[in-house]
Order: C-alpha cells, then sequence, then structure tokens
C-alpha cells in the first residue's frame, strides 16, 4: 500500500490552497483559522458563528492568548508534529513555549469526483512530511498575523501597513500603542479573507525555524503520558488477536476452538479470510481470530487453539533456494531497464573489467510498538483508532471490509511507536475492522512481537553483480548494476510485470550521467514473502552495493577511495533526476559531504593493522548525507566501532536538534541492520520469531565518539527521516576492509569476521 492515491481518490490539494484558508470563531469565541469543508463558502463563515466545527484549523487563538496550532500529520518519531507548527508560529509571530500542538484526525469529504481532502493532504512516507507542506504552513501562520494587523489596524483607525508585531502582539509605533493577540481575536474572525498571499519574513528574521527546539511532547513521552494506539481504551471494549498462517499463503483447513473457549475471558472464536496467493493484499494472511475481556486471554485462547494449517503454493520456499535461484538468474540475461551510451563497445574496450557480486537480505521493520488498531464497526459509521503513516489508507481498509462508506469512517491517529515505512500498510486496521463487524462489538486488536516479526512487509533481498570498465588511467568508461531480487511491487494492485524492477533500481542515482556508457538490468524472484517500503526503501541496498564497489575498485587500482569519489562527484551542479527527491541531483554536495567527514576523522592518517577508515556517502529523497567509520578488529574476528563521524545537508534545517536526532537515529538503524538483522524463510515458514533471533544492536555498541553534522545549504528544507541510513553499512564494511583486508559482501556481518579470521 502507499500514501500515495489516484487522482479520483483523493483530489490534489493545490500549491496555491493558502487562498482556500478561511477563518471563524470557535465556540468560546476564539480566532480560528484554517481549511474548509469542501464547498464552504466565506459567505458560510461569516453567517455561522459556530464555523470552527466545519473548518480543520491550523491556528486556534483563545481571548486568552493561548495559541493552539493543529497538526495533520501522523507523527512516527520523525519530529513532525514539531516541525510543521514550529513553522505556523514563526509566520504568526508568537512565542515557542507559549504554543500547544493539538493532533487533527483524517479528514475526507467526498465530491462528485472522489474524495478531497478537509484538513490538507495527510501521511508521511518518503522524507515528505515537512517538504509538502514548506510552504503552505508558513502562509497559514502569516495569514492569520496579517488578519490581526488589520483588526488592529481598525481599532486604531491607522493603515495596516504603518503596524507590524512582536511576539503576541501587534504593535504601532506613531503614536506608540500595542494589542495582544486575544484582545483581537474577536474582530479578526469577522474580517473578510484577503485575495493575495501575505508576504512571508525573510529567513534572516526567524526566531523559531532554525533554532534547536525541543520536541512538543518529549515531556510526555519520557513520563508515560503519551497516548500511542496500543494505550487506546474505550468502554465496552474487547480485546483480539489473530493466529495467522504460519505458512506463506497457507489456509486454514480447519480448527477445534473446544480448549479456547474454556479459557476465562475468551468470547468468541472464528476464521478470519485472507488473500488469494498472487492477489494484492488487503490482510496478510488467513487465519483465526480469538476474541476475549482482555489482550491476555485472548492469547491464552489463541495457545490453546488447535488449527490445522493447509500449507499452500509457497511451501516449498527457502532461503537457500532463493539466493541460488538469483544466482543463476545473474548467469542469463534479464530486462535492461536504462542503457545508455555505447555500453557494450565500452566494455570491449576496457583496459581492465572489474566484477563483483552484492548481498542484501529480507529484513523486518520491527517497530518497538507492534502493531494494533482499535476499531468499532456499526451499522453505518465506523471508528478507527489507529498507530498509522497513512490514515488515508486506512480509511480505505476499513471501507473495503465495512462496505462503509469513507466519509462515515472516523479515523484518528495516534502517535506511531515506529513506522519505518510498516505503517504505509494498514492490514492491521482491516483486521480489526473485520473482527469488529463480526462480532459488532468496539476492538481492541493487538498483535505480539512475535506476530509483528514473522508478519511483515519485508525489505526486499537481492543479490547485486556489479562490473565497471576503467582506461588506463583507471577511470571507469561504462557501469553497469545487474540485480536479481524480490520485487517491492511484488502483488501491488494492477502492476505490470515489467515495472516491477522500479521499486529496486533508481535509474538517475550516481552514478548515472556521470559515467556516460551505463546499463541497468533487472531480474525478479517471485517467493513469497511480503514486501514493502522499509525505511529508505531501495537506497539501503543501493548505497551499500555502489559505495562498497567503489572502494573496491580504488583498491584493486591503488586509487585512493576519496579522491576517486570526489573525481567521480565533481563540482556543483544541477543534474535532471526524475525518482523521488528530484527534479534534480547536485553530486557536488555530496562530495563536500564525503571531503568534510574525511576530515574530521583525519582520513588520511595511516593506521596500524586491525586499526581503519571507511567512507561512504549518498543522496536519498532530496537529501544529502555521508559517514565515516573508525573501527577495530581483534585477531579473533571482534570488531569494534572506535568512532563516528556523520554529516547531512538538507538544505535548511527547520529544528536542527531533531535533524541531529534524526541522522543519529538513522545511523543506528544503518549499523543494527548490517551487524545482525536478516529474515530466513524456511519450507514456507519464517524462522525468526523476537530479538533472540533477530537481535537488534545493543546500546554498548554505539561508541560515544559519535558526531553527527548539518552542513547547510540553502533556504529550502528537505526530510530527514531516511538520508541517514544508507551510508551508514558501507562505511562501516570499508573501514573494516581498511582494517583487516576482508571485504564484507553479504549483509548482514554476523561472525563472518570471526570465521574468516579464525579460518
Amino acid at each position: 500500500m502507499s500514501i500515495k492515491n489516484t487522482k479520483t481518490e483523493i483530489q490534489k490539494v493545490d500549491h496555491s490552497r493558502r487562498r482556500f484558508l478561511v477563518a471563524g470563531s470557535s465556540i468560546a469565541g476564539g480566532f480560528v483559522l484554517g481549511l474548509p469543508m469542501f464547498g464552504l463558502s466565506s459567505h458560510a463563515v461569516a453567517e455561522d458563528s459556530q464555523i470552527a466545527q466545519q473548518i480543520g484549523f491550523f491556528i486556534e487563538i483563545s481571548a486568552d492568548g493561548g495559541v493552539v496550532i493543529g497538526s495533520n500529520q501522523p507523527e512516527i518519531g520523525q519530529g513532525v508534529r514539531t516541525a510543521l507548527p514550529m513553522l505556523v508560529a514563526e509566520e504568526l509571530d508568537v512565542e515557542w513555549d507559549k504554543v500547544s500542538v493539538r493532533p487533527m484526525p483524517l479528514g475526507l469529504v467526498k465530491t462528485a469526483d472522489g474524495y478531497t481532502w478537509k484538513y490538507g493532504g495527510q501521511g508521511v512516507g518518503g522524507s515528505t512530511g515537512l517538504t509538502s507542506n514548506w510552504d503552505f504552513m508558513r502562509q497559514v501562520g502569516a495569514t492569520a498575523r496579517q488578519q490581526l494587523i488589520k483588526a488592529a489596524a481598525q481599532r486604531w483607525n491607522v493603515p495596516p501597513s504603518s503596524c507590524k508585531t512582536k511576539p503576541g502582539y501587534v504593535v504601532c509605533d506613531a503614536p506608540a500603542r500595542e494589542l495582544a493577540y486575544g484582545e483581537l481575536v474577536g474582530a479578526a474572525a469577522q474580517l473578510e479573507m484577503p485575495e493575495q498571499d501575505p508576504p512571508l519574513k525573510d529567513i534572516q528574521e526567524y526566531r523559531i525555524v532554525g533554532k534547536r527546539q525541543k520536541t512538543i511532547d518529549a515531556l510526555d513521552i519520557v513520563t508515560g503520558k503519551a497516548r500511542y494506539g496500543i494505550d487506546t481504551q474505550y468502554p465496552d471494549m474487547r480485546y483480539a488477536v489473530i493466529a495467522r498462517s504460519p505458512y506463506l499463503n497457507g489456509t486454514v483447513r480447519s480448527f477445534d476452538a473446544s480448549q479456547a473457549r474454556k479459557v476465562e475471558g475468551v468470547l468468541e472464536v472464528f476464521k478470519i479470510e485472507g488473500p488469494e496467493p498472487n492477489a494484492p493484499y488487503l490482510i496478510l494472511a488467513n487465519g483465526v481470530a480469538v476474541v476475549a475481556t482482555s489482550t491476555w486471554a485472548a492469547i491464552k485462547g489463541r495457545e490453546a487453539l488447535q488449527v490445522d494449517w493447509e500449507p499452500g503454493p509457497n511451501a516449498g520456499d527457502n532461503s537457500d533456494a532463493f539466493w541460488q535461484q538469483n544466482s543463476e538468474m545473474l548467469k542469463g540475461e534479464g530486462q535492461v531497464v536504462v542503457d545508455d551510451g555505447q555500453f557494450e563497445q565500452a566494455m570491449s574496450a576496457a583496459a581492465k573489467v572489474i566484477t563483483h557480486q552484492y548481498q542484501v537480505p529480507f529484513v523486518s521493520h520491527a517497530p518497538l510498538e507492534p502493531q494494533n488498531c482499535f476499531a468499532y464497526v456499526q451499522q453505518d459509521r465506523c471508528h478507527i483508532v489507529a498507530p498509522t503513516q497513512s490514515p488515508s489508507g486506512a480509511s480505505r481498509s476499513a471501507a473495503a471490509v465495512t462496505g462503509i462508506e469513507r466519509e462515515n469512517i472516523h479515523v484518528e491517529i495516534s502517535r506511531v511507536g515506529g513506522g519505518f515505512g510498516r505503517r504505509l500498510s494498514n492490514d492491521y486496521v482491516a483486521e480489526a475492522s473485520m473482527v469488529s463487524k463480526q462480532t459488532g462489538w468496539p476492538i481492541k486488536l493487538q498483535w505480539t512481537r512475535e506476530d509483528d516479526v514473522r508478519n511483515d512487509f519485508y525489505r526486499p533481498a537481492g543479490l547485486h553483480e556489479m562490473r565497471v570498465a576503467l582506461d588506463t588511467q583507471g577511470k571507469p568508461t561504462a557501469w553497469t548494476q545487474r540485480l536479481a531480487s524480490a520485487s517491492k511491487y511484488y502483488r501491488r494492485p494492477e502492476m505490470p510485470d515489467e515495472n516491477l524492477w522500479e521499486a529496486e533500481l533508481y535509474p538517475d542515482d550516481f552514478p548515472r550521467k556521470i559515467i556516460d556508457n551505463f546499463r541497468l538490468e533487472y531480474f525478479h524472484n517471485p517467493i513469497g514473502l511480503p514486501r514493502g517500503s522499509w525505511r529508505a526503501p531501495a537506497h539501503t541496498a543501493n548505497a551499500f552495493v555502489i559505495q562498497s564497489f567503489l572502494d573496491e575498485i580504488a583498491h584493486e587500482t591503488g586509487q585512493d577511495m576519496l579522491q576517486l569519489q570526489l573525481d567521480l562527484l565533481g563540482e556543483e551542479r544541477e543534474l535532471d533526476y526524475a525518482n523521488h527527491g528530484g527534479p534534480t541531483f547536485n553530486p557536488g554536495r555530496l562530495a563536500r559531504l564525503i571531503k568534510f567527514v574525511a576530515e574530521r576523522i583525519d582520513y588520511q592518517r595511516k593506521r596500524p593493522q586491525g586499526r581503519g577508515v571507511g567512507l561512504a556517502t549518498h543522496f536519498t529523497f532530496g537529501g544529502y548525507a555521508a559517514h565515516a567509520f573508525e573501527v577495530t578488529v581483534g585477531a579473533s574476528g571482534e570488531l569494534q566501532i572506535e568512532r563516528i563521524v556523520a554529516a547531512i545537508d538538507c538544505g535548511l534545517a527547520v529544528n536542527p536538534q531533531a535533524v541531529e536526532a534524526q541522522l543519529q537515529g538513522g545511523t543506528i538503524d544503518g549499523i543494527s541492520t548490517a551487524l545482525g538483522l536478516e529474515i530466513t524463510v524456511k519450507d514456507g515458514q519464517i524462522q525468526q520469531s523476537n530479538f533472540h533471533d533477530y537481535p537488534l544492536m545493543r546500546i554498548a555498541t554505539v561508541p560515544s565518539l559519535f558526531e553527527a553534522h548539518i552542513l547547510p545549504y540553502n533556504d529550502q528544507p528537505t526530510g530527514v527521516g531516511e538520508m541517514g541510513i544508507p551510508s551508514a553499512a558501507p562505511a562501516l564494511t570499508n573501514a573494516i576492509f581498511a582494517a583487516t583486508g576482508i571485504r564484507i559482501r553479504k549483509l548482514p556481518i554476523k561472525d563472518q569476521l570471526r570465521t574468516a579470521m579464525t579460518a
């Protein structure tokens, strides 16, 4: 599932949507500004003093001067619930510590052409939460500020141009006077909205944006007051768990619930129908639902179930066979999806050709908060509370299994205890809705950790073959990446086979347009594991492969890795980039970053045997990042990360504190995944179940010498949720090679070092 919607389903919000802003009065007489329901006129606003009930407000200023800013985006830990209100508060000109933030539910309105947003586009993924709202949210704040200035000017009988603001006040210099915002809310709510966009502040005037700000709900999080989906409670709520087929695409032959029904608290046990093999996913698996008076009773009831499973068509799926199949495919010819220049001729004319293969495994998202959903399905309406990245997708999922019109499905977005792309899919919302519809009860569906690890839309696995042609000076003249993988687009609705490669190979990624003779070739392996978006999707695989291969080229040709990178990247210039994160890519910005981290870690200093430094850099979703790792490896293969230098270029850092946190968190996630994470399948069943066999990195592995740097570039921000991950793994493995001469071409690293060092 994707946060992107077809035009007939969700009308795109126009870039000039500020002109649709409306103002009104709250029930308590405050000033409210936001987006109206579709078709609501400005005349209706003036006629209805209760209009705040109709407005998807972004700003509410009360008569006592209190300021509430609405946040319409899911908060998955990336800081968008802080960053977007910061933009509003900056242009509104209020003190940040006087602002409170209120989450907004999903807002959809049905029109003759489908559905349109009531509160603006809602959904986070691909590091777009900030960039897609950068202009609009500032315009919201500037419009409210302009209305307050107009209200003060009318009261003073002076032109608005003679007035300005200071935090929380409109002021006039001649004669000197001021009015608090709270004194102006009533008058501001009655004013006609302007036809023209208000002027925005110059970046040099910013007091809030670009400065380090605390996460708006950090105190609630650390004191346990923050409410996640897993904390949802409603009167008369029942609890459900599902025994899902342990076999990929398996089904229920029969089940015996007699012992389960004897468990105290168990109320209902019934079958859940999953998707047909190869059909698009609505839920992940067939199974049996157990409903009880508590989650614990439901789990104990599930343990007592006797289920006879039909293994299904993927019972023979095995990881070893998958990798062997990929290897065999690469011996043949695949789908050539990019073919620039005179590739074959350049390869034939090469002074030297280097070829290597790299293996990147399936991995699970493993969010701290397992999947869960509250659903209450009634005859003509449905109430959903879910930790989701795609609330519109939650609405679609609930509608699909209940038959209820989407305008009658109320979706509340809880804080999310880890998204990473997993919660772009709303299979757990569909499951909860199915259970509630079947029973008629308000249901809280809860997954366990084992449910979560064994039922996921996993990051696709693939075997990459890299080949480069070099001239007599060691300069690349032709380049190819050949990939045999399990595509993320597998079982996506209306997805033709010839497009499966598009989720796995990004054609405009480095070094295309830098090396003239360039080819990408793809082979699809239709193994039965579900696949989906995993933090920074294909960039995590491709960065590891490309940056590792560059390090190998440098070593095998006697070149310096840093200089080879700088020569290829070159000076700053804009190259066309049609993939997500475009429309351009500037390789010079990567050059600046990798040079910076190399200097910070003293890359050129010679280290003793067993100690080494590795570098890597990558462009991801409009942002740029680089890593330098210094490691030591003991005689028996004991790996110690001694130092990390990470740097990010995200244009303008709206909240530097959050950007640093995202860079640190992404780096740690990248290391954790590279060190030990892999999902394997045997006889059609996922082998891992919990953190004992899917071991996330422990805190002691992170070195105390960990620098996170922000290198500003311009006044246009990009999202940062995924930029810190891709270059972490190759910087680590390149450092391992520098320390030991052992090349890691297969992830995860696990015990490869110990095996190689003690052989």
